[in-house]
């Protein structure tokens, strides 16, 4: 893989060489490769066709779990959380021992492997939010909860220049990955002010269906503002927003 230089960048196909744009640059490599009815058809590709099986699983399990959480998700994620999501959920589809290679499945994974994911890598929760706080998850209610007693923001907040004010959200979503289906609910606290003064206390709850079938995950994430002539705006179009899974809970 070589990487275009120059004023002028190509897109498509030059003699065998295939011109191509990424979010690393503008990337030229060599055209080539296996034929694809070989790749579906010989024995000798078998172990191909079991990985690219469990590829494509946990690629559209990435799609379930990002579009349930969506709402807060647009608010707090990096350029390249689609694919350390899909890095994880493959992860979490090896560990299956139920089924056979090329079948396994993330229902059948040990999903506590995605407790604490951090959806964007420029503002981790784990180096943001310092305040202790308790969550849980009831599966015969269906209720996810979030409490934190009062704290001090700029103590026990670690955020960027420019802020003046921040919200905590929380919610919990339904994943049903075999059926390419989700329910999601959330919870959040006014815009607050980042002082040095405490907050009030933090109770925060999203109710999901009761007595649920199917995987269970809740995030929890800051947003930061910042209050210009009367105005609210998200600091830096959210860049340092944090979000990432504080619980996992599975039938």
């Amino acid at each position: 893989m070589a990487k275009q230089t120059g004023i002028i960048k190509l897109k498509g196909t030059i003699g065998g060489i295939s011109f191509y744009k990424t979010s690393d640059g503008h990337l030229a490599r060599e055209k080539g490769g296996v034929d694809a009815n070989r790749i579906a058809n010989d024995p000798a590709f078998q172990r191909t066709r079991e990985n690219g099986s469990e590829f494509g699983r946990a690629g559209k399990g990435g799609k379930v779990l990002r579009n349930a959480i969506r709402i807060l998700l647009q608010n707090a994620k990096d350029k390249r959380v689609v694919s350390r999501l899909t890095k994880d959920l493959l992860a979490i589809i090896k560990t299956d021992t139920t089924n056979e290679r090329g079948l396994r499945t993330l229902t059948d994974g040990d999903m506590n492997l995605l407790l604490g994911f951090e959806f964007n890598l420029n503002g981790k929760l784990g180096t943001t939010l310092f305040a202790p706080f308790v969550n849980a998850f009831d599966r015969v209610s269906g209720d996810a909860t979030l409490n934190l007693d009062p704290f001090s923001p700029t103590l026990r907040i670690a955020a960027p220049t420019g802020t003046t004010h921040f919200k905590v959200v929380m919610g919990a979503a339904e994943l049903d990955f075999a059926n390419e289906a989700s329910v999601f609910e959330s919870d959040e606290t006014a815009i607050l002010p980042y002082t040095a003064a405490d907050t009030a206390a933090i109770a925060l709850t999203a109710s999901i269906t009761a007595n649920s079938t199917v995987d269970v995950i809740q995030v929890l994430g800051i947003e930061f503002y910042q209050e210009v002539n009367g105005q609210m705006y998200e600091l830096k179009n959210g860049a340092y927003n944090a979000l990432a899974v504080v619980t996992v809970d599975t039938p």
